[in-house]
């Protein structure tokens, strides 16, 4: 076990092995293709099969096969062993030292005294950040305050998500496009839950939440990049709004507050996996 365990840090020793480690971590439970993995770190395709296959050796990546892809995922029962390794053998069990938060603070369920802050991050605030916003807002307004944000540096509401907005009765008065950094001043909500809605936020390293929230990933198809008839593009902007509509419906059902951090982050990865439409 510990020639294991030396392997594996060993290989995370490697700033760029490293980061493709953080960006599956983020990811989970996603599996991700090559291609997308390649592009959301800048590496050249041999460059990555290089440090997949080193993390694969030592067991932190799984494979598996989808059509003519393979995708990869992190296989989080060695991750695990790693984790326990450090925490219960070299600092004795001790979280006190070794972890930044009591077991009782990770198990413990939602402070339910208030409304939840919820937070969703796209690329741009310009479709499918603004849809989710709205669809919390409207479904349960009165238990959640709803947000969204951009991580590019500046972007502006498109005019079809608005139009599809107004058909369907929300009230777009309180929308606006917004970046992320507004949301790190110190003046900024604490978030309870932060979900990404696109593959290109989710594998950004985005802020370290105050409070640590939980969060998911969401991933919807642009609307705004599809090209083709107004009515093509109006039936993109639907499928956008639709396949959200499902996961709020799902999210605002949940028991928030008679489930523990833990169980509501398995919940919230539930919702991601039986919601998800399947990538062409």
């Amino acid at each position: 076990m510990e020639k294991q365990i030396s392997d594996q840090l060993t290989t995370l020793g490697h700033p760029h092995r490293l980061a493709l480690f953080r960006l599956l971590m983020r990811r989970y439970p996603d599996r991700l293709p090559a291609g997308e993995i390649a592009l959301a770190l800048g590496l050249k395709a041999s460059t990555l099969s290089a440090y997949l296959a080193s993390l694969l050796q030592v067991g932190l990546v799984s494979q598996e096969r989808a059509g003519t892809q393979r995708l990869y995922q992190i296989d989080m029962e060695s991750v695990r062993q790693v984790f326990d390794y450090l925490l219960f053998d070299c600092c004795r069990g001790r979280p006190e030292i070794c972890a930044p938060a009591s077991r009782e603070e990770v198990r413990a369920p939602l402070d339910s005294g208030r409304k939840y802050n919820v937070l969703f991050i796209c690329t741009g605030n310009s479709a499918r950040s603004i849809f989710a916003e709205s669809l919390l807002r409207k479904q349960a307004g009165d238990r959640f305050n709803a947000y969204s944000a951009g991580t590019q540096a500046s972007s502006q509401l498109n005019p079809f998500a608005l139009d599809l907005l107004k058909m369907k009765g929300h009230d777009i008065a309180p929308l606006r496009a917004k970046n992320i950094a507004e949301f790190s001043q110190g003046d900024a909500p604490n978030f309870d839950f932060v979900f990404t809605v696109c593959d290109n936020a989710a594998n950004e390293e985005c802020p370290a939440w105050k409070g640590q929230p939980i969060s998911g990933h969401w991933g919807v198809p642009d609307p705004v990049k599809v090209q083709g008839t107004q009515a093509e593009k109006a039936i993109a902007f639907q499928q956008a709004y639709g396949g959200l509509k499902r996961r709020i419906e799902a999210f605002t059902a949940l028991p928030i507050a008679s489930l523990e951090r833990i169980a509501l982050q398995s919940a919230i990865d539930d919702i991601a996996r039986q919601t998800q439409e399947p990538k062409q």
